[in-house]
């Protein structure tokens, strides 16, 4: 089975395994019915995967398998050391496990309250990585959404295996060279329009809602922002404003595995509202690096449409042309040619938190 043919959903009451075959998308296996799930990193070549549950008042846990999805244990989730006696900001107590992403034999978890995390058994243990923890900026560090900040976007270089840039909401980006042994900001050329002028170009408060890597041109980073639509062509070093039509806003993107010119928003109403424009959900795409953008809506619910599509609700396989859309009212779209056009895998699925091809 092509990793373009197989997918996870990871929604508020559990996790939804999808097949591709010649009916289409169907559900082939729910895992942790009634449970909220908020992210799952999918199989490796061994069939190894990970799921991150958010259990409120019993907290966060960590549920490995080791065959693909077919049966589930508990392992240890990661856990900040006891915070130092007179240290100010926020507590050091894991909220959300916000991001999972495997590279060179690590697993990195990248968590709210703002720690990223490394595992080098896959899942079994976690150490946080204090050379970002300790960073003398992250005191001002501060939450876009949540009461904390959150490392939602953990992008490895696909080439050089010590190399990791993370987006942070609202702390900018970083990256490390080193595997996590030192970091710098790379933030150079975003703006936050919320805050006073004199500090909107600070890169240390900047809210990327999500960046993705090319794989195939790894140069190349997408990033929605809270306040528009930025690029980098030179591996974050500076970023680039992008116009695109309905609106610059929103939360989530996608970026094609070989062709990083082409890439994939879906627009909003920002701020006080976060519902599609005129309340008809489109999605964005340009395949020029944002010179021009086309608005794709064939398939899409044009009228009284309220969907919000969250930081991780918009992915692209393998092939470069199937996508996955899901927003927060449970409503699942496919697309097969790209965005072109767009059919509902599901109607009636819980609130959608993210979706990995595998």
């Amino acid at each position: 089975m092509s990793r373009s043919d197989r997918a996870w959903v990871a929604t508020r009451k559990g996790l939804f395994e999808l097949q591709h075959g010649s009916a289409g998308w169907q559900i082939a296996r729910v895992s942790f019915l009634a449970e909220p799930v908020s992210m799952l990193l999918p199989p490796d070549d061994q069939g190894r995967m990970l799921a991150t549950l958010n259990l409120g008042h019993f907290g966060v846990k960590l549920h490995a398998s080791t065959d693909a999805g077919v049966s589930w244990r508990e392992v240890a989730a990661p856990a900040y050391p006891p915070q130092p006696e007179g240290a100010t900001g926020v507590p050091w107590k894991l909220v959300q496990i916000w991001a999972l992403e495997a590279s060179g034999g690590s697993v990195w978890a990248g968590t709210i309250p703002g720690g990223l995390f490394r595992s080098r058994d896959h899942g079994r243990s976690w150490a946080l990585v204090e050379a970002l923890w300790q960073r003398p900026e992250r005191a001002e560090w501060f939450g876009g959404g949540y009461d904390a900040p959150g490392i939602h976007s953990v992008c490895p270089h696909p080439q050089r295996h010590d190399e990791l840039l993370v987006g942070i909401s609202c702390g900018g980006a970083w990256v490390t060279r080193d595997a996590g042994a030192s970091w710098q900001s790379q933030s150079a050329g975003m703006r936050a329009d919320f805050m006073p002028p004199e500090r909107a170009e600070d890169p240390n408060i900047q809210d990327p809602h999500r960046i993705v890597r090319c794989a195939g041109q790894p140069e190349v980073l997408w990033c929605q922002h809270h306040c528009g639509i930025w690029r980098s062509t030179d591996n974050a070093a500076h970023w680039h404003e992008v116009k695109a039509p309905v609106s610059s806003f929103g939360f989530a993107v996608a970026v094609h595995p070989r062709d990083a010119d082409t890439a994939w928003f879906v627009p909003a109403v920002k701020d006080e509202k976060r519902v599609p424009v005129a309340a008809a959900l489109a999605v964005n795409r340009t395949r020029d690096g944002g010179r021009s953008f086309e608005t794709l809506r064939a398939g899409l619910p044009q009228e009284h449409c309220y969907d919000l599509v969250y930081r991780h609700g918009l992915a692209v396989g393998d092939d470069g042309r199937s996508l996955l859309m899901g927003s927060t009212t449970g409503h699942l779209w496919a697309s097969a040619d790209g965005g072109d056009h767009w059919q509902a895998v599901a109607l009636n699925l819980p609130p959608i938190y993210a979706l990995r091809f595998g």
